[in-house]
């Protein structure tokens, strides 16, 4: 009996389910998964088996996805048994060093991010800015410039209106234009579809250890171009993620010492989260166990249901083993290399959830040692049913000279079985917490388009506060604007100390886990290191230097309210001043002066004519008013509430850019193009004005251009750009708890 929660049937109705032309539902939740298991349960037939088999196992795997006890990644539910069949989630496409071949992975980009993939890249082969171009003697661009025109075609490619596309950046510590790729993302308006990471070596992080140099390796001819010392390149990167969150680190070697297949060349990248190093042209499909339902009471005694694990391991090896087979590929390389090693990556998601029922803190010696325990477990049964298919269908083809290729005369059908992935929308649908991450937040308030609040609870506090009697609405919204449950006297400790959120546990403790999980991870484990904003760039160092030691494969990091527009707010964490002690600061507007002098522009919205009006006295712009030229639309008690916000903010010192930016995206249902653009709203009609109010100020050039000057997730990257909700960073990723909104897919 398929069970789902209200957020789980929006996401699968906006985002899985099939719709007719004219948009309406042809599909329900339950049709969906009979559709993927009937799909999938198809590749029994090329080996040998029965139409009966076929048929029982279809109902095995359908059972086993209602149950929600495992989902495939987001293609394969989308894809299987429809006309587009790509249901892959990770690809990773070669850049050689010529225009041709880069212009040609452009356009393989756009075949899979159209097919509901994502994409990582190695920019590392391409020759330094400024190095000489013999063909036409001239010189090259560099890796940066490369990486715009791939996000610029990523925003061209929406994928069908289902996922959008995400890309890797990764460049090597030692490729000449390393600073330049470091600090790319600093203005974070740039390469908005891309997730970056260095490639570091243990070269360099044994001379960054040191403060000694590191030598800079042109790619065209392997020339050292100079030396840099790795400490500062190293205090460089720790910066840059202490500021925005990237770039994140890749550890190159220790990835390519798992490379099952090194014959075949060497892993250059990963996908967009990082969880899954792939050669070129290789792609990989996911899938995830939930382990918020492998936990079972006995006599009052909440206890791992190993056999119900052990199950679902086992069906969700032989489900993945048979998506490669019938899976429609966008490129044949891809197709060729994908089933020439079979690589499968089965993780977990509500591991917190699991945590919960257990009665065991995530920041825990406790903690740790069951991660341990149960990926461990996984590992081996999977490794286990990996083999079992290879004695019932073959190794995978690239098995000679692979490092299973030994003496032992141990066989496997994949060359690697296990990864954890985010799981941002599968966890909504499963309705459980994300991948290996701990909770966000335990209550927290969601406010809708039309102004209603909404209270979001997680559902086992609820459940524990109900039937220990401390559950009041009250006590949620304090929750709520406090952000934890840690420090408030009203929740029982034992509970305080099992529903910790990501901002309560040290950084330390992140990384511990992320470790425990990588120790039985064929691939990488996707986890974002949380920090609160008042962390320093010295503990992000730590945390990065801890990654290293501890075996991870990468590392991501985010600091609370570090991006221009925070995502969740959890209203009770104020800004510090950089004295450290929290504050509320109150600025008190400047009168209006009594002469002011400005201009006032036209703007064409979805509302009719719409006239701005901005003036500015001897201290800068001071007010701001609009006024539509016909009746109808935004009401103008709207407009004049806009206007005034807008002239007190200034008059009180905001930047108007800054105003100019949150005004810029805000959509309504009915809007207009225009001058080169689009006019979303009225809101953002004020925004363009404004823009062009400061343009004109700047250079003297008169402008009635409209243009897009942010994407449309970094203008609302604070609000989901779906349907309003607040979103979370996760995993490297940004995702909708509501509408299943994910930059990532």
């Amino acid at each position: 009996m398929l069970t789902l929660t209200n957020n789980a049937r929006t996401v699968l109705e906006k985002r899985y389910l099939r719709k007719d032309e004219q948009g309406k539902l042809v599909e329900d939740p339950e049709g969906l998964l009979r559709r993927v298991a009937d799909a999938i349960a198809q590749a029994e037939l090329d080996h040998g088996k029965s139409a009966k088999y076929v048929k029982g196992l279809a109902v095995e795997f359908y059972e086993l996805m209602s149950n929600l006890d495992f989902l495939p990644n987001s293609p394969t539910l989308m894809n299987a048994g429809r006309d587009l069949g790509q249901l892959s989630a990770c690809f990773v496409l070669p850049i050689d060093d010529s225009v041709d071949s880069i212009f040609e992975t452009v356009k393989n980009t756009a075949l899979i991010h159209k097919s509901g993939g994502g994409t990582g890249f190695a920019f590392s082969r391409l020759r330094p800015a400024n190095d000489c171009v013999r063909s036409t003697n001239g010189i090259s661009s560099g890796p940066i410039s490369f990486m715009e025109v791939f996000n610029g075609a990523t925003e061209a490619i929406k994928q069908g209106g289902t996922r959008r596309g995400a890309n890797m950046g990764c460049l090597r510590v030692d490729h000449p234009d390393i600073i330049d790729f470091i600090t790319c993302k600093q203005d974070t308006t740039k390469l908005t579809n891309f997730n970056i990471s260095v490639l570091v070596t243990e070269t360099f992080m044994e001379a960054a250890v040191k403060g000694e140099d590191y030598a800079l390796l042109n790619p065209r001819n392997g020339e050292v171009v100079k030396h840099l010392n790795a400490g500062k390149v190293f205090d460089l990167i720790v910066n840059m993620a202490w500021r925005n969150g990237e770039p994140g680190i890749i550890f190159l070697d220790r990835i390519n010492r798992d490379n099952p297949t090194p014959h075949l060349g060497a892993i250059e990248s990963t996908n967009p989260c990082g969880e899954q190093p792939l050669l070129p042209y290789e792609s990989c499909n996911l899938g995830s166990i939930n382990l918020g339902n492998m936990v079972v009471k006995t006599e009052g005694v909440a206890e791992i249901d190993y056999g119900r694990l052990q199950r679902a391991v086992r069906l969700g090896v032989r489900f993945l083993d048979n998506v490669i087979d019938v899976n429609r590929y966008p490129l044949e390389a891809i197709a060729e290399t994908t089933r020439g090693n079979r690589k499968i990556g089965l993780g977990v998601m509500g591991f917190a959830d699991m945590l919960i029922q257990l009665g065991v803190p995530y920041d825990s010696e406790e903690g740790i040692a069951l991660a341990e325990q149960v990926m461990s477990l996984v590992s081996k049964e999977a490794q286990k049913a990996s083999r079992e298919l290879a004695e019932e269908r073959g190794v995978f083809p690239n098995f000679e000279g692979s490092i299973f290729d030994r003496d032992d005369g141990m066989k496997i059908r994949n060359a690697t079985v296990t990864t954890i992935a985010p799981t941002g929308t599968l966890s909504i649908i499963a309705a459980c917490s994300s991948g290996i991450e701990p909770l966000f937040a335990i209550s927290y308030i969601k406010r809708v388009m039309d102004g209603t609040e909404l209270m979001e609870v997680n559902p086992q506090f609820e459940k524990i506060a109900r039937e220990r009697e401390f559950y009041s609405e009250e006590l949620m919204r304090k929750i709520a604007e406090q952000g934890s449950v840690r420090d408030l006297p009203e929740v029982p400790e034992d509970v305080r100390r099992v529903f910790c959120t990501a901002l309560d546990i040290a950084p330390i403790w992140h990384v511990r886990m992320q470790a425990a999980f990588q120790r039985f991870t064929d691939n990488a484990v996707s986890k974002t290191v949380n920090f609160p904003e008042d962390a320093s760039a010295e503990d992000v160092r730590l945390v990065y230097e801890l990654a290293y030691k501890e075996g991870c494969k990468g590392c991501t990091i985010y600091r609370y309210g570090s991006r221009d527009a925070q995502v969740l707010n959890v209203s009770g964490k104020d800004k510090k001043e950089q004295g450290g002690a929290a504050a509320t600061v109150v600025r008190e507007p400047r009168p209006r002066p009594s002469t002011t002098h400005g201009r006032t522009e036209r703007i064409n919205t979805g509302c009719g004519n719409m006239y701005v009006t901005i003036n500015e006295d001897e201290n800068g712009l001071c007010e701001v008013f609009a006024s539509m030229g016909k009746a109808g639309g935004c009401a103008p008690s709207q407009l004049e509430a806009i206007g005034r916000l807008i002239s007190l903010s200034l008059r009180a010192g905001v930047d108007p850019a800054s105003i100019q930016k949150h005004l810029r995206g805000i959509r309504c249902h009915n809007p207009a193009w225009g001058n080169g653009g689009s006019v979303l709203s009225c809101a953002d009609a004020i925004g363009i004005a404004i823009g062009h109010y400061l343009t004109e100020r700047e250079t003297g050039v008169t402008t009635d251009e409209i243009t897009e000057r942010f994407s449309k997730l970094d203008m609302l990257v604070g609000a989901c750009p779906d349907c309003g909700g607040a979103v979370e960073h996760e995993s490297g990723c940004v995702v909708c708890r509501f509408c299943g909104f994910s930059k990532c897919g």
